[in-house]
């Protein structure tokens, strides 16, 4: 396994997390405001972001996916559902990374038949070469390259969610 340098720093990304997060804030100023965050590889995004959003929140979790390794499967299964009452609420959907866009189109769905006032989403890369479904994309981090990456909450067969940076990652042949 190989990591190649740094896509995105540290630094990079907190500058990034904090524009975000002033834009929501802005955005939802005097609304009741749920943010769910999809685990695990929003993990760490969605600690960053909740953390720096300066209105209050109710904060809920779904996990769900459809990867094996590094490619999707194309059937996403939810293995974790919300647990908070979304009807009538404004909901903000925040996730690690858009590809082929069939989880988060599944995710968001999945949320809008629970009937929300209104649901955005807020995903930190955006890889727009891979997309397969169209989803609406109201707050995007950065679009990177048709490349794997790790880092920052994204892994690789479980590993390397910790690194606090993003990398390109390449499995040795």
């Amino acid at each position: 396994m190989i990591l190649g340098k740094p896509l995105l720093t540290t630094q990079q990304i907190q500058k990034k997390v904090e524009e975000l997060a002033n834009k929501i804030s802005k955005d939802y100023s005097g609304k009741d405001l749920v943010v769910i965050g999809i685990l695990k590889g929003a993990f760490m995004f969605f600690s960053d972001i909740v953390r720096a959003i300066k209105v209050p929140i109710t904060i809920d979790f779904i996990m769900a996916s459809s990867y094996v390794k590094t490619e999707t499967s194309g059937e996403v299964k939810i293995y974790y559902d919300v647990r908070e009452p979304l009807s009538d609420k404004d909901v903000l959907l925040v996730d690690d990374i858009i590809d082929s866009g069939i989880t988060l189109n599944y995710v968001r769905e999945s949320i809008l038949t629970k009937n929300p006032k209104s649901l955005k989403i807020c995903i930190f890369l955006d890889k727009k070469e891979r997309r397969m479904v169209k989803v609406p994309l109201d707050y995007v981090g950065f679009e990177i390259p048709n490349e794997y990456v790790v880092g920052y909450g994204l892994d690789y067969d479980s590993k390397f969610r910790n690194l606090p940076y993003v990398s390109v990652f390449k499995k040795e042949t």
